[in-house]
């Protein structure tokens, strides 16, 4: 098993079977796309079916599953053969990682990541994880600028199916310089530099130790990428280069996911050197730099709460002005959905800072919930649901890396009768749902943009 996560800040059930068809359903999805955009080829084509059947091995086992519990007879699935059905198919992905053909190499990175996101592999990877991060470092090394960005989101899912344990830290030990490089890389294909940002920033996360020389590496890493777009001596922001706004976003959502494990003594350090700074990178022309700009604004002044009761941002009534303004933003040479956005997050990130209130979220998945009650916590759920995208629910049920960093426990293991008793009727679905549809509409009622008075 998995080495348990331990320290980390904010911090047998399948569950449902229906959920995780659908969840498997939604992923598939992706290879379907892939196919119906063009992708050309006989060996691309294979490894698309290959993703195909290694979802549909899964959710023919689950659906099979469902129909026995509901006691409609049938004759019980074999899940070994299934399972080394699966394994096989998985491991003709692994050798496509090694084809000349780049194209063959770009569809079996996809089909792994679709695989990796959607399930929890540990037992089968720990015997495969030296083949795959040897393939996948002939990528990093040798690969085009699209098959580097695809290799380090492969290899960042790796390292969540082991588990954070000592697999993962020599995994990321090995190829962390050719992150390095390759972030480093001004010439770099700027998709992969971003892809490496990310898988800098989450596997340090999973696999380092508090206080650990390599946090210490990485926060330094990524800082000295965001710290470009920071305002010069005068005091004005730098125009960026096209592109470069979003690797300052990746880099700087990574970092801010480490600053969650760094000690109270850095934490000061952190907060004394970047927060006036991000402070006036809140009027970058870029709408999700400045969104992620303000987000991390928020997690720095919680994490100063943590650490001081005291602790009060310099210049607040400036800051305050600022998130007010675009809050509010009504400029009409952005656009709509950018607009929106960008307010519904700033009026959060100004009612913490105001009132140290934050809005809870709750994550539901089989018959558990999740609550995001502060930046912290939705920093870390954010980084996991970017990374494993829909097979975010489904690794929260049975991925014990996630369950300790989320405080869940051992997953849980609950017969088909008490599933079952979980459901609810069509009519209670159809009331709840009616319900909280008015009380919804009531509440946006309320905050409307030409109504809202944003104190």
């Amino acid at each position: 098993m998995p080495r348990s996560k331990k320290g980390k800040r904010g911090s047998g059930k399948p569950g449902s079977l229906r959920q995780e068809v659908l969840q498997l359903q939604l992923s598939a999805k992706g290879s379907v796309k892939g196919v119906k955009n063009g992708m050309k080829g006989e060996s691309a084509a294979s490894d698309d079916e290959l993703t195909s059947d290694i979802l549909s091995h899964y959710s023919s086992a689950s659906e099979t599953a469902s129909v026995l519990e509901e006691g409609t007879g049938g004759e019980p699935v074999d899940e070994q053969t299934a399972q080394e059905e699966t394994e096989d198919k998985l491991k003709q992905c692994i050798d496509n990682l090694m084809d000349k053909s780049a194209k063959t190499r770009l569809a079996g990175l996809e089909s792994l990541r679709q695989a990796f996101s959607s399930r929890v592999l540990y037992d089968f990877l720990t015997g495969q994880r030296l083949t795959v991060r040897d393939c996948l470092e002939r990528s990093l090394k040798k690969g085009g600028g699209e098959e580097q960005a695809a290799a380090a989101a492969v290899f960042t899912l790796l390292c969540i199916q082991l588990g954070g344990g000592d697999e993962a830290e020599e995994g990321f030990k090995s190829l962390r310089p050719l992150l390095t490089s390759i972030l480093n890389d001004g010439s770099a294909n700027l998709a992969a530099r971003q892809s490496c940002a990310r898988a800098l920033g989450m596997c340090c996360y999973v696999s380092t130790a508090e206080e650990g020389e390599d946090l210490v590496k990485s926060l330094a890493l990524l800082e000295s990428v965001f710290t470009s777009s920071y305002p010069n001596r005068e005091g004005t922001l730098p125009t960026p280069k096209p592109g470069m706004p979003g690797l300052h976003t990746a880099a700087l959502q990574a970092w801010s996911l480490l600053v969650t494990l760094c000690p109270a003594s850095k934490l000061t350090e952190l907060l004394e050197l970047h927060l006036p700074k991000l402070q006036a990178c809140l009027q970058s022309s870029d709408v999700n730099y400045r969104i992620a700009v303000g987000e991390t604004i928020a997690l720095l002044v919680e994490l100063g709460r943590d650490i001081d009761e005291e602790f009060e941002v310099e210049d607040s009534e400036s800051l305050c002005e600022c998130l007010k303004s675009l809050a509010t933003d009504g400029n009409k040479h952005r656009a709509k959905n950018d607009r929106r956005k960008q307010r519904s997050i700033f009026r959060e990130v100004l009612h913490y800072i105001e009132s140290e209130d934050f809005t809870e979220e709750k994550i539901r998945f089989g018959v558990e919930s999740v609550y995001i009650d502060g930046w912290m916590r939705k920093r870390i759920y954010d980084a996991f649901k970017e990374t494993l995208e829909s097979g975010v629910r489904h690794h929260l049920q049975h991925n014990q890396l996630l369950r300790d960093i989320f405080g869940l426990g051992p997953p849980l293991i609950l017969d088909a009768a008490t599933i079952k008793g979980t459901k609810i009727s069509r009519v209670e679905k159809h009331l709840f749902n009616s319900a909280a549809f008015k009380a919804r509409t009531k509440l946006r009622n309320k905050v409307r943009d030409k109504r809202a008075d944003v104190m």
